[in-house]
């Protein structure tokens, strides 16, 4: 219990006074009818927690997180990287379908093994992932495995469009507590960095630092979105010389890739992140089967995660601007404030001086 408050402490709350199950539906914590609504801040401090210096939701399960810091990549491992809702699904699908020369598979643990959230799945799913394979992670730099020798692809957005992201992910996710949720609510956690992965600015600039190593690609969604084409050779260079070629050579190849990564496709192909199917459908025999014991508790980690259904879609829009539809002006002067403080000294924002966000 003493955990407990001191994490709503930080919220500016308090700790949940008993175990029903809660969502973020009011600002104010007033007696209501039956029952109790619970503060914003309140919510916030039951859902999310800090374990090992990462600031993250509590369905994000103990072991997995501390096997991932603890995890030693090898010479070719290849990490994709982001903060939440900046690009991460699709830079996944990108470097996927690189790999497997635009073959998607019909098999519903193919990409969860072979693109495992190592937060969610543990360092294990690196270790013994099928190749070829790509690492996902939310970390900072400071906090992601890290090996010279190893690979890594960092996807950054404009904060703007981010926090709107990244509030509807919040809001139809279940784990959250967030199906009630207004954007006004979300945005005054995300400039706290009361959200999922902690603070956006220390996310981002935590890699923008690392931009010119030579194991290190930063792109943005906004470029990604502007030429999708250039973006994906741009990848298949990084990740190798004979991936470039292929592509190259192979015009159908391309195309492709831009057919299985488009928005459309994935609306349709993306339920929840991940699997791309459902798991659950698996039985545990054919599990035990077919899972080496390191792998069985992380695709455990995945399938109770993801029991219960989202409430809206994984892959919205995918567009660039969103953030017209929901800032309001002081909302704007705010988080303009907020990345003049974040921003001091760094050019990080000249990232998105071709980008219409104000």
């Amino acid at each position: 219990m003493v955990g407990e408050r001191n994490e709503a402490q930080r919220f500016g709350g308090f700790a949940s006074r008993n175990g029903r199950r809660k969502s973020f539906s009011r600002v104010s914590c007033i007696e209501s009818g039956g029952g109790v609504n619970y503060s914003v801040q309140e919510m916030a401090a039951e859902v999310f927690r800090t374990l090992d210096g990462v600031f993250l939701g509590k369905h994000f399960p103990d072991d997995a997180v501390r096997s991932t810091l603890a995890y030693k990549p090898r010479p070719d491992d290849l990490f994709t990287v982001s903060y939440p809702k900046c690009g991460t699904t699709w830079m996944q699908h990108i470097v996927y379908n690189i790999l497997m020369n635009g073959e998607e598979s019909s098999d519903p643990l193919d990409l969860v093994l072979r693109l495992p959230f190592l937060e969610m799945q543990g360092g294990e799913a690196a270790e013994y992932a099928p190749r070829p394979a790509a690492f996902k992670t939310h970390l900072s730099f400071h906090k992601n495995p890290y090996s010279p020798d190893a690979k890594y692809i960092y996807i950054t957005r404009n904060p703007y469009d981010c926090c709107v992201s990244f509030y509807y992910h919040t809001r139809n996710l279940p784990p959250y507590k967030f199906a009630d949720g207004t954007f006004d609510q979300f945005f005054e956690l995300f400039l706290q960095g009361r959200v999922d992965f902690g603070d956006y600015f220390e996310n981002v600039l935590s890699w923008y630092e690392h931009r010119n190593d030579p194991n290190v690609l930063f792109l943005t969604y906004e470029d990604l979105k502007r030429d999708t084409a250039r973006g994906i050779l741009k990848i298949a260079a990084f990740i190798g010389e004979d991936q470039e070629k292929k592509l190259k050579a192979n015009p159908e190849l391309m195309k492709r890739i831009l057919e299985n990564t488009s928005v459309q496709h994935m609306k349709k192909k993306v339920m929840v992140s991940p699997p791309p199917v459902k798991l659950e459908d698996l039985s545990e025999s054919e599990l035990l089967k077919r899972l080496r014991p390191e792998l069985l508790k992380g695709v455990r980690n995945v399938i109770d995660v993801t029991r219960e259904p989202m409430t809206g879609e994984f892959v919205r829009k995918g567009q660039v601007g969103d953030w017209r539809n929901h800032f309001s002006p002081e909302q704007i002067r705010r988080l303009k404030e907020r990345i003049a403080e974040a921003t001091a000294g760094s050019d990080l924002m000249s990232l998105w001086k071709d980008v219409d966000i104000p």
